[in-house]
């Protein structure tokens, strides 16, 4: 097997381990003492976005571990991580998320140095910069913002890097707007075509508030009825514009739904009910799984990006905080990386996810090459035919690209009030 140099981190994280080494197919691993104390059943509350069955079997063959996921949409999943945090033992949290879920004190800090590849994170979440030394977008919430905590049992964010995580980052991507190109007549290229009259009864919006409010936002600046000062953290005047623009399109009937589920985003678009609407990459790869033409298409304004990462409560402890740790390790070595790669997003730590991706699925998902061959899904259906390029291209074109990151604004409240008033008017 080939020799690692060992980082300081490194060695501290096989210092610490109680159980000796196991030979395995990635790398030598730090293994606790959960093995000899009987079996761990992990259990994993989020979005059910990133809950596929595929990772919890891999888990249970390679770790030992049994998974169980709650499925809960994103606004549930910061009500239980405030108020039922005992119920879970990983908290998948979006970056947004965790304005809201940090002051509770219901998480710890993650210790950077039990984390066997967090030098190889993408220094998005430790420097707020890519690979290449670009800055990312800074409005809404980029993860640096919310990243650190300033102790182990901290409720106050970091300024700067500091050895305590609020989450180890696992997935993050470009969102865009989701359109069927074998039904619609002119090209898409705007977020103002959300709100355009050629998709008068066919447009869709996410009904989560805080995501929802971006991509309103992205489509009325991109109109020219308003413009931001930060459309991330947006004033009480900049909201009430918003929400007007959005009213009038409703009632104008230019919606067709609202949706908060991602089964009904899949079925929305796989019936022809609608052709253009804020879409997850997931749901793109699963109406292409179903035989169905959908594009995520790339807009000139740029893209709405997310992120998120594993957090542990605050409770957890013994033999069970070890089990976390090991499982997030896990997560970070490659295999998990590589079939969230083929579902269309980003993994936290690229070189560990590459290596167990073809070179042709490596050049199509991340280099925006031509692929030489049939693209598969995670599962294995075909979703591309050789010679497609993915939408939106390389990585460096996508998060390259971002104008801003889903967010908490400091008027949050009203916010949802008034985006509740627009969804019930």
């Amino acid at each position: 097997m080939k020799m690692v140099s060992l980082t300081r981190r490194r060695v501290l994280l096989r210092g610490a381990a109680l159980g000796g080494l196991v030979l395995g197919s990635r790398r030598f691993r730090a293994v606790p003492a959960v093995y000899a104390a009987g079996p761990v059943t992990l259990r994993i509350a989020g979005t059910g976005v990133n809950q596929f069955k595929e990772l919890a079997d891999k888990a249970r063959e390679e770790l030992g571990f049994t998974i169980q996921y709650t499925s809960l949409v994103s606004d549930d999943v910061v009500k239980r991580a405030v108020t039922q945090p005992s119920s879970f033992d990983l908290l998948d949290s979006e970056y947004w998320m965790l304005k809201k879920i940090v002051p509770s004190g219901n998480l710890q800090g993650i210790d950077v140095k039990k984390i066997e590849y967090y030098d190889q994170i993408v220094p998005i979440f430790t420097q707020g910069k890519l690979p290449d030394g670009k800055p990312v977008a800074t409005e809404g919430i980029s993860p640096l913002k919310v990243a650190y905590l300033t102790a182990a049992k901290s409720k106050d964010f970091a300024n700067t890097p500091s050895e305590w995580m609020t989450v180890i980052p696992t997935v993050y991507n470009a969102d865009t707007l989701g359109v069927r190109p074998d039904l619609i007549k002119n090209p898409v290229n705007s977020w103002a075509q959300l709100l355009a009259p050629e998709f008068k009864g066919k447009a869709a919006i996410l009904d989560i508030p805080s995501i929802g409010i971006m991509d309103a936002a992205m489509a009325s600046e991109a109109t020219g009825k308003v413009k931001y000062k930060d459309k991330g953290n947006m004033t009480v005047a900049e909201i009430d514009q918003t929400i007007a623009i959005m009213t009038e399109a409703k009632k104008a009937g230019q919606f067709r739904a609202f949706w908060k589920d991602f089964n009904e985003s899949v079925n929305l678009m796989a019936s022809g009910e609608v052709l253009i609407q804020s879409m997850w990459s997931p749901a793109v790869t699963k109406v292409r799984q179903m035989g169905v033409a959908c594009k995520y298409q790339p807009l000139k304004e740029g893209y709405r990006a997310w992120a998120a990462g594993l957090g542990v409560p605050a409770h957890l402890n013994g033999k069970m905080l070890d089990a976390a740790y090991e499982f997030i390790n896990w997560y970070l070595s490659g295999w998990v990386g590589a079939f969230l790669n083929r579902q269309g997003y980003y993994t936290a730590v690229l070189d560990t996810a590459k290596k167990f991706m073809t070179a042709d699925e490596w050049d199509y998902w991340m280099e925006g090459k031509p692929a030489n061959s049939d693209i598969v899904s995670p599962t294995g259906e075909k979703i591309e035919k050789a010679g497609a390029v993915r939408d939106g291209g390389s990585f460096y074109e996508r998060i390259g690209h971002v104008a801003v990151w889903n967010t908490v604004m400091d008027q949050d409240r009203y916010m949802v009030r008034k985006w509740n008033e627009f969804i019930a008017a």
